[in-house]
């Protein structure tokens, strides 16, 4: 599992969430770390009282406590924010373009700590800056496969390599389905308990096929044949066709394999010349949507045939 590091410098850089900020004080704390999604608004810690100040999280100064401020003389100012800014603070975001009493932007400053500005109002931003830091600091990892949509059902397809899974996702986005991701799978954990999967910006789009190359999707087939990210519902493992190894055949056996704390069900389909793969991962999605709408084709077999044996040995008896 990669290690993050999310640094103020960051949140200046962010241009797809739309915080829109810009700093105005405590340029030197720009690599300060910040290791929490949640955030703070710091009003009573104005006042004196810090008991229950986390530093660890971003400080959110709005319309009242900038009020609250700026009604007190220069003197008092500046010793509420050096008592504020003894704590080792992240950094401080004022919401609605408002412009802080200028000593407790030099406290600031000489404490190192970063003062910015964003023109949203208070519940505006502390969404937006939520949602982003809640994305940016979930545990990831890195997986080797292919991550296809497959009429919306996100499947990873793994296997070693030169098994055969760039050529099935071909095949799947022939047949109309979306490409997420091929060759490596960067993965996020989502809260509580999903796992989104998207493709390195790198290799985007692209899909490798022996023999062929490189190629691009999107250039090849269009916008309705990728997808930026999907949550991953289902992993599908490409084996060799091992005629010693016996495989699921009623589908009763229900394995799951784990991925950072999150149980994913877990396919095995053995590959051999002949077998159209494409079809069964096809069939394979439509199984797990209905398996999602309470209906399991195997568990209902197994009912039939047991009410079938039941009848057979009643009408024995009455024999």
């Amino acid at each position: 599992m990669d290690g993050i590091t999310l640094k103020i410098q960051d949140l200046l850089d962010e241009t797809e969430y739309g915080l829109e900020l810009h700093l105005i004080a405590g340029s030197d704390g720009l690599e300060h770390c910040i290791s929490s999604s949640r955030i703070q608004k710091p009003g009573l810690a104005l006042t004196g009282y810090t008991q229950h100040l986390h530093p660890s999280r971003i400080q959110v100064l709005g319309n009242t406590e900038i009020s609250y401020m700026s009604q007190f003389d220069d003197e008092r100012i500046r010793q509420n924010s050096e008592s504020l800014c003894s704590f080792p603070i992240s950094c401080f975001i004022v919401t609605k373009g408002l412009n802080p009493p200028a000593p407790f932007l030099e406290i600031a400053d000489r404490f190192g700590i970063p003062v910015m500005v964003s023109p949203h109002q208070s519940s505006t931003f502390i969404s937006l800056i939520t949602k982003f830091l809640e994305e940016r600091l979930l545990p990831t990892t890195h997986l080797h496969g292919v991550l296809v949509d497959v009429l919306g059902v996100g499947i990873l397809l793994t296997g070693k390599s030169g098994i055969g899974k760039s050529e099935c996702a071909l095949d799947l986005v022939i047949r109309g389905h979306r490409l997420v991701a091929d060759d490596m799978v960067f993965i996020r954990k989502k809260m509580p308990a999903s796992l989104v999967g998207q493709s390195e910006q790198q290799i985007q789009h692209l899909m490798e096929i022996r023999g062929l190359g490189i190629i691009n999707i999107k250039d090849l087939y269009g916008v309705s044949s990728i997808r930026e990210k999907k949550i991953i519902d289902l992993l599908l493992e490409l084996v060799e066709w091992d005629p010693a190894q016996e495989y699921d055949r009623l589908g009763l056996d229900e394995k799951t394999v784990t991925i950072m704390g999150v149980d994913l069900p877990h396919i095995i389909i053995p590959v051999r010349p002949g077998r159209n793969l494409g079809s069964i991962i096809e069939v394979a999605a439509r199984n797990f949507l209905l398996k999602g709408m309470g209906y399991h084709s195997a568990k209902d077999f197994q009912e039939r045939l047991l009410n079938r044996m039941e009848i057979r040995q009643l009408g024995d008896e009455v024999e």
